[in-house]
């Protein structure tokens, strides 16, 4: 058997990597080709590109990119056609990967696409032009399924690799000595893993951390960089609006979470990050007004809840501050109340059962969806 995996950046690499690693627990002597990084070439990958080609984030980037984008997706899809792969399995980056997909369905390949975008939150009808692309969907939510029912795409729940790889009751102490904190609570602070979102949303975070700083004069404060570029430009929102006893840390993101007492997100993978850790949390978000003017106008939107813990529980469990009510005073405000609770069990219980919801082996639940999938005619 022969397998075309497609990933294009580090968590592509990984959950390719663990699907890859449970194929072969049931079906020893699979050949993978395609591309991929250096988690998927342990595992037996042929890679004939760089991945990293495909990490540009932003418009600027991709037009920067684009000449060598079209050039890679003209040789990827002109090789995969050629080796008559089993299936070709695209893992996220769906801008690159369904493309490819679509031109290898109408080549007479089986294709799947493994991570769902966001059609839960937002252009529902994207399922439908994903059905001409792939033949299965593998989604990381449980929500996700029934919206591809409607457009007559066969998509399975496999559980999300978060809720696998954390602990159901994370270590707090052993992440504080790891990171050699001092005696006293902590605030994680994280505005994003884009220098883009970071210039958005850090300075006001640091303003409603310093209004919490003048109340509870014993917070310390941690903020995450993903690189380099990311700890620049928090450095420099620092000198802008100087916050005391702050400390950047380069990456150990999860670890910062599990350290601290709450954690100031940005919506996104972030925040169902933290709820897997099993921390109190405010997310808080904003776009530029002329874009969310625009979202609203032409109603692409269609969520009332934007945090993942709310999504998936259907209830308010934790503080969104979005667009217009992402103010310091109302970070500050949601924060000290989290800080200042006496008991949080209730929190917790609903953050163990969706986690316990979530975890479901998913390398090895993805496995047996193309198995099956393949064993059909």
């Amino acid at each position: 058997m022969k397998i075309a995996l497609i990933a294009g950046e580090e968590s592509g690499d990984l959950l390719a990597a663990e699907l890859m690693a449970a194929l072969k627990a049931r079906q020893p002597g699979i050949q993978f080709i395609g591309m991929g990084g250096p988690k998927m070439q342990a595992q037996g990958l042929d890679s004939w590109f760089d991945y990293k080609t495909l990490s540009v984030m932003g418009f600027i980037e991709v037009l920067k990119h684009l000449p060598a984008l079209l050039k890679l997706r003209k040789n990827l899809l002109k090789r995969i056609v050629a080796e008559k792969p089993d299936p070709v399995i695209g893992v996220d980056a769906p801008d690159f990967n369904l493309g490819i997909e679509k031109s290898c369905k109408r080549a007479g390949l089986r294709t799947v696409h493994f991570v769902s975008p966001s059609v839960w939150a937002w252009r529902e009808k994207r399922a439908a032009r994903i059905a001409e692309s792939c033949e299965q969907v593998l989604c990381l939510f449980p929500m996700e399924p029934a919206i591809y029912a409607k457009y007559g795409v066969d998509a399975r729940f496999v559980g999300h690799p978060l809720a696998d790889r954390i602990a159901m009751t994370p270590d707090r102490e052993t992440a504080r000595t790891a990171l050699a904190l001092p005696d006293c609570r902590h605030l994680a602070i994280l505005p994003g893993s884009r220098v883009s979102e970071i210039d958005r949303l850090l300075p006001v975070f640091l303003q409603g951390a310093a209004l919490l700083k003048a109340s509870m004069p014993e917070l310390h404060f941690l903020i995450p960089a993903a690189n380099s570029l990311c700890r620049d430009r928090i450095v420099h929102h620092l000198q802008t609006h100087p916050l005391p006893d702050t400390r950047i840390l380069d990456g150990h993101a999860q670890s910062a979470m599990i350290a601290a007492d709450a954690v100031l997100l940005a919506s996104g993978t972030a925040a169902l990050e933290a709820m897997l850790c099993k921390r109190p949390m405010v997310v808080a978000y904003r776009i530029s007004a002329i874009t969310y003017a625009m979202v609203n106008a032409l109603g692409l939107i269609k969520i009332e809840r934007f945090s993942l813990p709310n999504v998936l529980s259907g209830q308010d469990l934790v503080p969104e501050l979005i667009q217009d009510r992402c103010t310091p005073e109302a970070i500050a405000g949601e924060l000290q109340t989290l800080l200042e609770a006496k008991d949080n069990t209730t929190l917790m219980a609903h953050f163990e059962r969706l986690h316990s919801d979530l975890r479901r082996n998913a390398g090895d639940a993805a496995a047996s969806a193309v198995l099956e999938l393949l064993a059909k005619q």
